[in-house]
């Protein structure tokens, strides 16, 4: 079994991403429906607090294969890209855009091991 690897770095990206997923997603949302705005959140932080891949997180809730995991970020980072560029400025989306990039890029070696997480 090869070991989890180091991403801390990698870490504070995919976080960061996440915020503003969080914030840009319901900001989007909320002139269309308030109540899809919240949904949002729910989901956004709902999803990979109750999923998540053994060996990835400390507390495993229910846990999914790898894949899982990764798709729940590919969420997160779609979320932001497309909801910065709805609510936001361009200049604004355009630095989200960079660093969803730049967080995909970063987490490539933690979804290679956690393909390989059943």
């Amino acid at each position: 079994m090869t070991p989890r690897p180091d991403d801390r770095t990698a870490s504070v990206f995919r976080f960061a991403t996440e915020l503003v997923a969080w914030v840009a997603t319901p900001w989007a949302l909320a002139p269309h429906s308030v109540a899809l705005a919240v949904l949002s959140v729910i989901v956004l932080i709902g999803l990979p607090t109750l999923f998540s891949t053994p060996g990835d997180k400390r507390n495993v809730i229910v846990a999914v294969p790898g894949f899982v995991t990764i798709l729940l970020v590919l969420l997160q980072v779609v979320a932001a890209v497309a909801a910065a560029w709805v609510a936001w400025h361009a200049f604004a989306a355009a630095l989200v855009s960079v660093l969803a990039v730049v967080t995909v890029v970063l987490e490539l070696p933690r979804w290679r091991w956690l393909l390989t997480r059943r």
